[in-house]
């Protein structure tokens, strides 16, 4: 869309400056990270709260196309192992080896019959489960109720996390910020094209003969014009002005460069390496001249590394449980190749 902007009273003005340009995007790596110091506890609600917000860590799991792929492909390889025990069919292990290595805890409510007894394991929605001091488990429920799960009831499963010992934090923090930098590049990217390629600029005047009304109109056009989607071409008419007494400086344009790819390839290595990803699995296309490394052998070391140690963990944790009969422990296969049809 184009406007025009006839300006029909040329007066001198004095010397001004207006910036247009759009507020800086504050970068806060305390609002939402961990704090360790301590943890809070919520008294008003009677739970500790979260070292760093579930909900947002639930949230970043969308942030791109490599950190929610590999949370997914994780909890795959874990649940692919799955044999049998506690009732649980293969989906809602899935889930708990989600919240296992997406939220870096996973948990399992015991349903009882009428005796008591343990008959089935139900995965909790750990990203609504706040602890309590005396162990107990509440989950938070719409309009501020809370369902209570006695501690006895719950099987929790941290990783572990050496500052605190009442949630557990995921592995993957280190490589959050290159998440949010790859969401925004391509972000960017896309606001690029939406707004007809067009990016920050300095609008310079030195004509005698723009007003300070002239120049007012001015401001508010430019401002009107921010957002995603509103950039507009502007005419502007100066009767008797002078050449070049308006000019567009462009400030630069990283997109018609190869930064938007530098960023993504960068950022996209460090959510690999923040997941202990190897090359050659999920679908990481190598960089010029490397070489991909045989994805069986590969395959290999990363169950023998990464996979079996966290079925034996969930194993543990649940066959540990003196509740749980013999009949509804977990089985994993730990033997089979994982390449192996």
């Amino acid at each position: 869309m184009s406007e025009k902007l006839t300006l029909e009273t040329p007066q001198p003005s004095s010397q001004s400056v207006y910036s247009f340009d759009p507020t800086p995007e504050p970068v806060d790596n305390s609002s939402w990270m961990t704090r360790y110091c301590e943890l809070i506890y919520n008294d008003a609600d009677d739970f500790w709260e979260p070292p760093i917000s579930l909900k947002g860590l639930a949230d970043i799991a969308n942030a791109n196309a490599y950190h929610g792929s590999l949370l997914k492909a994780r909890a795959n390889y874990v649940a692919g192992r799955f044999i049998s025990g506690g009732n649980l069919p293969m989906f809602k292990m899935n889930n708990a080896c989600w919240d296992y290595f997406g939220l870096g805890m996973a948990g399992f409510v015991k349903i009882r019959n009428y005796l008591k007894q343990v008959i089935a394991l139900e995965p909790l929605p750990m990203v609504h489960m706040r602890k309590r001091k005396n162990g107990d488990f509440a989950q938070l429920l719409p309009e501020f109720q809370q369902k209570t799960f006695k501690a006895k009831d719950v099987i929790f499963i941290p990783q572990y996390d050496p500052q605190q010992q009442v949630y557990g934090l995921p592995d993957y923090l280190g490589s959050i910020q290159s998440s949010l930098l790859n969401r925004d590049a391509t972000l960017f990217r896309r606001r690029y094209y939406l707004n007809g390629a067009h990016m920050g600029f300095i609008f310079y005047a030195t004509d005698p003969n723009l007003s300070e009304e002239d120049e007012e109109v001015l401001k508010k056009k430019i401002a009107s014009s921010k957002g995603v989607g509103n950039f507009r071409s502007m005419f502007v008419n100066i009767p008797n002005g002078k050449e070049k007494g308006i000019q567009l400086i462009p400030v630069g344009d990283i997109a018609t460069k190869d930064e938007f790819e530098r960023i993504k390839n960068i950022t996209a290595q460090d959510i690999f390496v923040g997941h202990r990803f190897p090359a050659g699995m999920g679908g990481m296309i190598p960089q010029p001249g490397a070489t991909t490394p045989d994805p069986i052998k590969v395959s290999q070391v990363y169950d023998r590394y990464e996979v079996i140690p966290v079925c034996k963990r969930i194993m543990d944790a649940v066959n540990s449980d003196q509740e749980i009969p013999k009949n509804m422990h977990l089985h994993f296969d730990l033997e089979r190749d994982s390449n192996a049809e």
